[in-house]
């Protein structure tokens, strides 16, 4: 049976080691609890890291450990001391966290942490590899194993993977900043299905990808490796029914039942009816905003002085990561100011700040969500911010008011909510006051439109929409009709070729037999190539002829020393024994009017220029910037139907480049020639891009035609990349 094998840095698991046994707790919340349908009721296993190092256990140890998580159907992956210190501490953390929340000055990359990072990937991906069977689905999550898609995408090209991250994407111009960011791209894109928690970090994945890769994206897909990967945003939830209940037997408690915390809170709440508390939880993290968020307090108490010894702010910062530097300060700040504001402003009676540094138990914290009657969340970087949601589910009365920092990925679907600028303490002290004085009409409006949707999407509902999508985009995968060229289908071509008299292998040249360079140039052909191509000819019943959209003199002068057919300029010279013949006879009057057309959007796209072929005009866009190059595109496209609409002329857009040309040129046209005066019967074609289609349609439909990437295609076969065309090529020399 197919099974899901989810993959995260951690397992949800407690490990707890006693004298006499091992013991594997699940844990509760968060990602575990969103997982849960995924991982337990799908036969899915889930594969992370204990949290114990090698160091602490080894040995028989180390067997009872993974029985124990084997158990909790999760198996784990071995990490040291140094890989946690290099690859979590150092790369994922120092490097990776900071950069994507935008605090360049703390991202410190380091070639040592970025070898770990590659290594413990690999970990992961042997791992991964070692539990996979035809039929299974990956899940992996968030920053720690970007490169994970990939790695196990190379050796396992037909599952299906998923790949979600939990924080946010940066844009482009702070991505690019990342010494390794075309290797964080292309380890992204290994996977299938991409998710992200809003557009917005979508569509900076998306920008990016554009720009560093130069991979071709529509909407939200994009062509990378000759695959199509889909992007798209799922908001992550919260298990509301679990908050909603907690709060319901909360409020339903008798005075001997409450917490000490919970007694404490009311002991507040009655002193005036006045009386309001506001509520701050975070993990210590400098992308909370914290520091921020008590300055704008401050500055609350100073232009309100009315709601002194009304109003309480509770700050619980959950501690996180204390043994990084950026993390000590930050702790020490906030000390720092909770001291200075709270000795400044106290009372005999009335302490403005109550600050918690600890982690506290679920039904103490759902004791702070329904005593608050303001939640205050104000980060200046989050990619979700599920406390936002948590403090909504617990409003049983459907009054209090959440103010959320525009800045958290939650923002955006809780537009009911009081949204504030995080770095504007003079909005974040009057939306407070709005907050306190809101009426309670407004209240429960605003609190059951936002109850509606938290409830409505779970994080379950999260997960299995994903889960779906995953499925929809495996399932469009699927609709390319050509098939993967195997080595059942090369031994039946190879078979072909020795029952023939004579094979014609037709070789289309850039994307085909080279990879496409930025300068077109460039693409000279290698000696590997001359090599390979030499040795394929040696083979009698074998002729090679190379088509290609390349100028005659340029495809002269690279196989001038050949005997190869050529066929030049997407079908109007051919060249067979050495002579040269012109297939089309064509006119060119049409070039000095579109020439000059062309020439103004060269003007007008810094790194664009226009090639001049002799019966065909070619504009390169190749080192455009992305955005602009398809601005550009449209403009061109519009601008030529118009201008050579009832003539014979036609425009092409292909890898990077739009050409213009009669419509009588046609590669299918050119290889018919080819066919008509030879004595050939058998034929190999291959081609990469929508040009060669034509020469896909008009060949005999005995052609073995393979089609160079995964588009959608009229060819028989379908091979990823051009390093795959060379092998495939190898193996007609050793048949």
């Amino acid at each position: 049976m197919a099974k899901t094998i989810i993959v995260s840095n951690r397992l949800p698991l407690q490990i707890q080691l006693t004298e006499n046994e091992i013991i594997a707790k699940p844990s509760v919340g968060g990602l575990a609890t969103g997982m849960k349908s995924v991982h337990k009721d799908r036969n899915g296993i889930w594969i992370g890291w204990t949290g114990l190092t090698t160091e602490q256990i080894s040995g028989e140890l180390q067997d009872k450990v993974e029985q124990a998580t084997l158990k909790e159907q999760c198996v784990p992956v071995d990490l040291s001391e140094h890989d946690i210190k290099n690859y979590y501490f150092g790369f994922s953390n120092k490097v990776l966290w900071p950069l994507f929340h935008y605090f360049l000055e703390y991202s410190q990359f380091n070639k040592v942490a970025w070898k770990s990072y590659e290594s413990v990937n690999q970990k992961f991906a042997d791992v991964v590899l070692s539990q996979l069977e035809d039929g299974d689905t990956v899940w992996v999550h968030d920053y720690q194993l970007l490169l994970l898609p990939k790695l196990i995408k190379q050796k396992r090209p037909d599952v299906s993977i998923g790949f979600f991250l939990h924080i946010p994407f940066p844009s482009y111009e702070i991505f690019r900043t990342l010494p390794k960011r075309k290797q964080i791209l292309e380890g992204m894109l290994g996977a299938d299905l991409l998710g992200f928690h809003t557009y917005d970090y979508e569509r900076h994945f998306l920008s990016s990808v554009k720009r560093i890769l130069y991979s071709e994206v529509k909407f939200n897909k994009i062509t990378h490796d000759n695959r199509i990967v889909k992007v798209d945003s799922f908001p992550m939830g919260i298990d509301y029914k679990k908050y909603r209940d907690a709060a319901k037997n909360s409020g339903s408690e008798s005075s001997s039942q409450k917490s000490e915390v919970k007694l404490l809170l009311d002991q507040h709440l009655n002193q005036s009816e006045s009386a309001k508390m506001v509520l701050s939880i975070d993990r210590l993290d400098y992308t909370k905003g914290i520091p921020n968020r008590i300055r704008a307090f401050e500055y609350f108490l100073k232009k309100y002085p009315e709601y002194k010894e009304k109003i309480r702010l509770i700050m619980l910062a959950v501690p996180s990561r204390s043994e990084v530097k950026q993390y000590q300060k930050l702790k020490r700040e906030t000390d720092e100011l909770v001291g200075r504001i709270n000795g400044e402003f106290s009372t005999i009676s009335w302490t403005p700040i109550w600050y918690f540094y600890r982690t506290l138990p679920f039904e103490n914290l759902i004791d702070l969500y329904t005593s608050s009657d303001v939640a205050l969340i104000t980060p200046v970087r989050d990619g979700m911010n599920l406390v936002a949601k948590e403090y909504v589910a617990t409003r049983t009365d459907n009054n209090g008011v959440l103010v959320l920092s525009e800045m958290a990925g939650a923002a955006k679907e809780m537009s009911e909510a009081l949204l504030i600028n995080p770095f504007n303490f003079e909005q974040i002290a009057d939306t407070l006051r709005r907050a306190i004085e809101m009426p309670m009409n407004e209240q429960q409006k605003r609190m059951k439109a936002l109850k509606k949707r938290v409830s409505r999407y779970s994080v379950d509902k999260w997960a299995t929409e994903f889960m779906q999508a995953l499925k929809e985009t495996q399932q469009e995968g699927q609709l390319i009709t050509a098939k993967r060229l195997k080595d059942t289908h090369i031994k039946t071509i190879i078979t072909s070729i020795q029952d023939s008299n004579k094979t014609l292998l037709m070789l289309d040249y850039d994307g085909t037999l080279v990879d496409f360079k930025t300068n077109p140039e460039e693409a000279k052909p290698d000696e590997k190539l001359f090599k390979l191509l030499s040795r394929i000819a040696e083979n009698p019943k074998l002729d090679i002829c190379i088509i290609s959209g390349r100028d005659k003199n340029t495809l002269q002068q690279w196989f001038e020393n050949t005997s190869y057919r050529l066929i030049t300029d997407h079908g109007v010279y051919y060249r067979k024994n050495g002579i040269w013949a012109q297939l089309e006879i064509l006119k060119t009057d049409w070039m000095d009017d579109v020439g000059p057309i062309l020439e103004t959007f060269v003007d007008r796209t810094p790194g664009s220029f226009l090639e001049e072929k002799e019966f065909s005009l070619t504009w390169h866009y190749r080192n455009v910037d992305v955005e602009l190059a398809e601005k550009r595109v449209m403009e061109i496209s519009t601008v030529l139907t118009s201008l050579i609409s009832n003539t014979d002329l036609t425009f092409m857009k292909g890898q990077k480049v739009l050409e213009v040309k009669s419509s009588k040129i046609n590669k299918g046209r050119a290889a018919l020639q080819v066919l008509k005066n030879s004595k050939f019967d058998n034929v190999i074609a291959l081609g990469d891009d929508w040009t060669d289609e034509y020469m896909f349609e008009e060949l005999p439909s005995n052609t073995h035609t393979i089609k160079v990437g995964l588009n959608k295609t009229k060819a028989k076969y379908y091979l990823s990349r051009v390093y795959e065309v060379r092998d495939f090529l190898e193996q007609l020399i050793l048949m």
